[in-house]
């Protein structure tokens, strides 16, 4: 995937039991970095970030800042939110089943 052709994208609300998913390209760094504010963090950080970094993964993108601001979610909203935000930002969505790909249209509400 060709980075240089990202921009900056949003997707989600900071009610309680969503997340704000803020994706920026991130060139310098050349690497997925997530940065996450929760108030579950203790509990639930670790599962949140695997969320986000697999789906990231999964969509073939390798130099991105993610912040994500949770209220709760649940890992099905994480992923909806962060596909929907790499969407807006430009990615062209695959969808991932047992190993194969296929391109994937979502609305993402534009």
């Amino acid at each position: 995937m060709n980075m240089t052709q990202l921009t900056q994208a949003q997707a989600g609300t900071l009610e309680s039991n969503d997340i704000m998913i803020t994706v920026v390209p991130n060139q310098a760094e050349k690497e997925v970095t997530i940065e996450l504010q929760s108030l579950v963090l203790a509990q639930y950080g670790k599962q949140i970030r695997k969320v986000i970094a697999d789906t990231v993964r999964e969509q073939g993108v390798t130099a991105l800042a993610v912040k994500a601001i949770d209220r709760g979610a649940l890992d099905c909203t994480i992923r909806a939110r962060t596909l929907t935000a790499l969407s807006r930002a430009g990615v062209t969505l695959k969808e991932v089943h047992h190993g194969t790909e296929k391109d994937l249209t979502v609305y993402t509400g534009q």
